[in-house]
């Protein structure tokens, strides 16, 4: 073995600690890196692969009704390969064993087989039989969570009528790989679900024989939606046409988009950061060791040793940790990713949902790794390589000590440690300074992990506690009129109603424009209000528009701007509007306005879409039972299902991965302050040792290496609580969607963790620390040269 060799081993067995704490944070950076773009790959694999096997349509429109033959108009559109007519709707369903009525949405299938666009996957039964009018598939979330099997059955008011539904087959379709249903925000996946009918049996029973109120287009390869949708806005406009959607606008798959386009920046933006900590400590532990060893590369030098075999001892030194982290971070990133898959298998649902790790993405994780590791070197072989013999095997110079500022006004009368600490950092201000730094990235780091956890909670208060204060929501099969609050009054267990009217238009400001929902509420309601990010009230205006802010910045708009509103629907008038505030909103890109405005847009009586219900919770069995029944009712959703479904999602997708992330920013803190306090007590041994033959105390003299340290501590950690902010206000930045949004709110008790973390670190380091001082052998420190 050569003597470089020898050394090597020598000082990764002296470094065990600091090395196995770089090791650790290295690993815990590869870990998030591979875990997140391994999920990304996974689902993105299944889905491309479900999407082109499923022949997941290009294009969707929704209208009122249509005849058949407008289906071949729109099959003759340039660009056009497929029209698919079918019918859709939404029905109160009645599941066994569930007291509340759910809501299902009812899709043709086309006729023949299971062929076609957005083709139903089967996973158990078969497919409803021909002339069988009450046979369904039912969705496989759906069905599970309502423990429906093949032979089960549910009742349904269909168009009026009360029909039992016979559930022959359970299965899934790429239209659907996340289900929500009307008026959600997020899945209730015992409350909604798809079910499949046969054509010629759903149409006529909502009169639609003959007749379609929804069509899916694939288009050719190559052809860009946007340039074939106004053509088919134009054909569908006489028939009550809603605006046609492209893909990228489809509920489902926006909604997957944005969890993959989150998973990748999450992914990158967390593996980066903790991998570049870990290359702040390799740095921070080689620059000292190349300080101490001054005398050893001078005499590798004098007999023979070039700069380029040292240069690669010290690499190979600091690559040490950063292979063992790379190969331990691969295999927990491996496994978390897993685990990751598995979650979200479980809301996402695919035929297939298989794990994949790519050499791609591990080869990228170790490039990425390994070129952390060198960068953190450069500076120490850069020294190696300038060190001429002679100077290395003399001593340093001494540093230039004189009388600063801090002396003459700050610690002139503090103790003798205090004073000696406050001398040591202005003195050392470039390594106090790196220290601070990471201490403030340690902190920094335990903020970001427990934002996420802030972000959910706001939108938890502000979403059902503060704006959803309603008991129950009603959805209507069509717009009613407004008195029929007055009729839900009458029924068991309601206290208050409160009507609301919903238009589908397109806002339109110069080259700008967005397809949307605009909702017209009561002007001083108290069961369904608005409520900004900041929990304050947001009163609607008796004229104009409120907008949120995601909209107003798609369309360029601010308060006092106008904008061109066109209603897709009923007498499709088009209105200009001002826009008379603007407001932070997590979810979606909606509209609101007062409803004497909705009025006036529609050109309609008063009308309502549905209701919103203050129920008496001792009643609320007897109500749900009664809006089974009723068959102008399409939907229910009470607000109690929502906040369990929703806190039980978060629990598991949410939580799994907020304590992953978590944990490693604590691993990260523990590693930088046990680094900081060993390599302050390694450069300052032969110091320490001095002052304790010149009779200071075992406690003088760790009160002045721990001092030191805790001073660093209480500058990082408040700069670590500004530099958490602002990463987190990135990541609401990069996360920030049409769909959602995460507010920024950073909690008390965030910060507080963070502050606990770190202080706990310092006093277990710092404790074993001045332990060490007590140990410490005066003879050999004093005979070290440093």
């Amino acid at each position: 073995m050569r003597a470089l060799d020898r050394k090597l081993l020598r000082d990764v067995r002296l470094l065990g600690g600091q090395m196995l704490a770089v090791a650790t944070v290295v690993a815990c950076g590869v870990a998030a890196m591979i875990s997140m773009r391994a999920n990304y790959d996974s689902l993105l694999l299944s889905r491309d692969t479900y999407y082109e096997r499923r022949h997941f349509a290009d294009v969707f429109a929704h209208l009122e009704r249509a005849p058949e033959p407008v289906a071949a108009t729109l099959r003759a559109l340039p660009g056009v390969a497929v029209a698919e007519p079918r019918v859709v709707a939404h029905v109160t369903l009645d599941v066994p064993g569930l007291p509340e009525p759910a809501t299902g949405q009812l899709v043709s299938l086309p006729a023949g087989d299971d062929r076609g666009l957005n083709a139903v996957h089967l996973r158990a039964g078969r497919l409803p039989a021909p002339g069988r009018q009450g046979e369904v598939i039912a969705s496989e979330i759906f069905a599970e969570k309502n423990g429906l099997v093949p032979g089960d059955s549910v009742g349904a008011v269909i168009n009026g009528r009360w029909r039992r539904l016979a559930i022959v087959g359970i299965g899934l379709s790429p239209e659907f790989i996340y289900e929500i249903g009307p008026g959600q925000i997020f899945p209730d996946n015992r409350h909604f679900g798809v079910l499949w009918m046969r054509r010629d049996a759903l149409g006529p029973a909502f009169d639609l024989d003959g007749a379609f109120n929804d069509v899916t287009l694939l288009l050719e390869p190559g052809i860009d939606p946007a340039t074939v949708i106004p053509a088919v806005d134009r054909v569908l406009a006489p028939w009550g046409g809603a605006g046609a959607v492209a893909r990228v606008d489809q509920l489902s798959n926006k909604v997957l988009a944005d969890e993959l386009t989150q998973h990748r920046i999450t992914g990158v933006v967390m593996g980066y950061l903790f991998l570049g900590v870990a290359a702040f400590l390799l740095h921070l532990v080689l620059a000292r060791l190349v300080a101490t060893q001054r005398e050893q590369v001078g005499v590798l030098k004098a007999f023979g040793y070039g700069n380029g075999p040292l240069a690669t001892h010290f690499l190979l030194l600091a690559l040490v940790p950063v292979v063992l982290g790379l190969v331990a971070g691969t295999a927990a990133g491996a496994w978390l990713g897993r685990l990751f898959t598995g979650i979200f298998g479980k809301y996402y649902r695919f035929p297939e949902l298989a794990f994949v790790l790519t050499s791609r993405t591990m080869l990228f994780s170790a490039l990425v790794t390994l070129l952390a590791g060198i960068a953190a070197t450069l500076q120490a072989l850069w020294h190696v390589t300038r060190l001429p013999p002679a100077d290395a095997m003399r001593a340093e110079a001494p540093a230039s000590y004189r009388r600063s500022w801090l002396d003459r006004v700050a610690i002139r009368h503090l103790g003798t440690a205090a004073r000696m600490v406050g001398r040591t950092l202005a003195r050392r201000p470039v390594k106090a300074a790196l220290t601070i730094v990471g201490l403030a990235f340690a902190t920094a780091l335990l903020v970001l992990g427990r934002y996420f956890n802030d972000a959910m909670d706001r939108m938890t208060e502000v979403e059902f506690r503060l704006a959803q204060r309603q008991d129950a929501m009603v959805l209507f099969n069509e717009a009613a009129p407004d008195r029929v609050r007055y009729d839900l009054t009458r029924l068991p267990g309601v206290r208050a109603a409160e009507t609301f009217r919903v238009l589908s238009v397109r806002l339109v400001n110069g080259p700008h424009e967005r397809r949307t929902s605009l909702m017209g509420l009561a002007r001083g309601g108290e069961l369904r209000r608005l409520v900004d990010l900041r929990l304050r009230p947001v009163p609607l205006p008796a004229d104009g528009l409120v907008l949120n802010d995601r909209l107003a910045y798609r369309l360029g708009v601010g308060v006092g701007d106008s904008v061109t509103v066109e209603v897709l629907e009923g007498r499709r008038l088009v209105r200009r509007l001002p826009v008379a505030r603007t407001f932070g909103e997590a979810i979606g890109t909606m509209a609101y306005a007062d409803a004497s405005v909705i009025r006036v847009l529609s050109g309609e009586a008063p009308l309502a879409s549905g209701a919103f219900l203050a129920t008496d919770p001792a009643l609320e069995e007897a109500l749900a039972a009664r809006l089974k029944s009723l068959p102008r009712v399409a939907g229910v959703s009470f607000r109690r299902t929502l906040v369990e479904s929703f806190e039980a999602t978060l629990a598991e997708s949410m939580g799994i991965s907020t304590t992953v992330l978590t944990a490693f920013a604590s691993i990260i803190a523990i590693a930088i302050v046990y680094n900081g306090l060993r390599i302050a007590l390694s450069e300052r041994s032969r110091e320490l040792a001095s002052l304790r033959v010149l009779g200071f105390s075992e406690r003088e003299v760790g009160t002045m290496l721990v001092g030191e340290y805790l001073v660093l501590t209480l500058l990082g950690v408040p700069l670590g609580f500004l530099v958490g902010f602002g990463l987190c206000a990135a990541l609401a930045h990069f996360y920030a969607t049409d769909l959602f949004r995460m507010p920024l709110v950073v909690s008390g008790g965030t910060f507080a963790f963070a502050a606990v973390v770190i202080t706990a670190a310092f006093a277990v380091t710092a404790s074993a620390m001045a332990r060490r001082v007590g140990r410490l052998d005066l003879v050999s420190a004093l005979k070290m040269r440093e």
